[in-house]
């Protein structure tokens, strides 16, 4: 798995957002957040139509404007094509607004590159990558399949990178950083 201080992999792929106008498709680049200088959270689930993977989404969807409120790109990501994400997104009831793109990675090399994919479904894992402006990746968390994780959290660990101060255990924004002293 790529690990904390590594480039995260270059990629294009094709994904899916709701717009005013209808579901359109259109590409996405690892370089996308780099020529905006943002940082990019994405996220991996293993399967749509699945049970523990809404519940996420639609956590992530909730709280799309924190992450934006930090200069930073959200997406969501799984190995099912952008024909599969737009059939989930029109059909279940918590993914038909959703304002971040939903990744196509159907080759799987994203995941096989990032090495979340698991040995027997070769499905993603629950990975969250944190990667900031330069592409690099700050932060990875990775669940078992059936464990949903926390999106407080990762909101959390990208306020703290962003300081880019030490930050104590349990630290939140607002509070004290501690010094080298």
């Amino acid at each position: 798995m790529i690990g904390i201080g590594a480039q995260f992999p270059k990629f294009k792929k094709t994904s899916v957002v709701s717009l005013e106008n209808g579901n359109e498709f259109y590409d996405i680049t690892s370089e996308d957040h780099i020529n905006n200088k943002k940082w990019m959270v994405m996220f991996w689930w293993p399967k749509d139509f699945t049970f523990v993977c809404p519940t996420e989404i639609a956590a992530f969807n909730e709280n799309f404007e924190k992450f934006s409120e930090r200069n930073c790109i959200l997406l969501g990501a799984s190995t099912d094509s952008e024909f599969v994400h737009l059939a989930w997104r029109n059909n279940h009831p918590q993914l038909k607004d959703l304002k971040f793109p939903m990744l196509a990675d159907t080759s799987k090399s994203l995941a096989s590159d990032c090495g979340i994919l698991t040995d027997t479904e070769k499905v993603a894992y629950r990975a969250t990558f944190i990667v900031d402006p330069l592409g690099v990746v700050r932060w990875v968390c990775v669940n078992d399949l059936n464990v949903g994780r926390n999106v407080a959290e990762v909101i959390r660990v990208l306020d703290a990178l962003q300081t880019n101060e030490l930050t104590p255990c349990n630290w939140e924004a607002g509070q004290k950083t501690l010094s080298h002293a």
